[in-house]
Order: C-alpha cells, then sequence, then structure tokens
C-alpha cells in the first residue's frame, strides 16, 4: 500500500474524524467562553472592585523606547485566560461525568440482559420441570 493509501486509512478512521470535530468543537468553545469571560463575567466584577479594567492590568518594567515597544507583565490578562480555562474544564468535566454516567447504565442495563437465560432455555427449563412431575 502506497503513502497516498497509507494516508487515506489514516483519514477516514472514526477516530480521527472524532478527533478533529473536537478540536473543531473545542476551539469554538474556547472562543464563546472567552468573549463572555471578557465581555461579559469580567466588566462587573472590574466595575464592584472601583472601575478595574482587567485587560489593561500590567506591570510596566519598561516603557517604550524609540522602536522598541513596552514590556510588561500583562497579569490582568492572565486572570481573564484563567477565569476562561476554569470555566472550559468545569464543562468539560459535566460532559464528561454525563458520557460517564449514560456509559455505566448501558453497561449495566447490558449485564442485567446477559444474566438473565434466554427465553427458549426458560421454555425448557419449565417444560423440564413439568415432565419431571
Amino acid at each position: 500500500m502506497g503513502m497516498l493509501g497509507e494516508f487515506k486509512e489514516f483519514a477516514l478512521k472514526s477516530n480521527f474524524v472524532d478527533m478533529a470535530t473536537g478540536i473543531v468543537i473545542g476551539g469554538a468553545i474556547g472562543t464563546v467562553v472567552k468573549s463572555l469571560v471578557s465581555d461579559i463575567i469580567m466588566p462587573p466584577i472590574g466595575l464592584a472592585l472601583g472601575g478595574i479594567d482587567f485587560s489593561e492590568l500590567a506591570i510596566k518594567l519598561q516603557d517604550k523606547v524609540g522602536d522598541k515597544p513596552e514590556v510588561a507583565i500583562k497579569y490582568g490578562s492572565f486572570i481573564n485566560n484563567l477565569i476562561s480555562f476554569l470555566i472550559i474544564m468545569a464543562a468539560i468535566f459535566m460532559i464528561i461525568k454525563v458520557i460517564n454516567t449514560a456509559k455505566a447504565q448501558f453497561e449495566k442495563e447490558e449485564e442485567e440482559k446477559a444474566s438473565e437465560p434466554p427465553r427458549n432455555e426458560v421454555l425448557l427449563e419449565e417444560i423440564r420441570d413439568l415432565l419431571k412431575k
């Protein structure tokens, strides 16, 4: 099998497609959560703390000199990104918890079905018991 055939086999495997779908959805969710934090959550918090704009919080290490840009530690932006991360992690945790609960329920139902003998065996056992009497 040539390289093109191997790539086609790799690209069409369900794991690859699932992973690609997850990455695209994750990127979209990340964008929405970043906007949620920056545009909706942080402004009221900043207002409650005396009109602070978290995205502007920084420790200036060096002023702009000629063509050299300002050097600063932008801890406000870090706080926004940290909150975004925590929201995404909480959402992923909840999704995984729901999936694991559903999976456990499905496995439990499968075990219950497997533990029950097939209907025809039950009928044969009943016939055997009646014949013994």
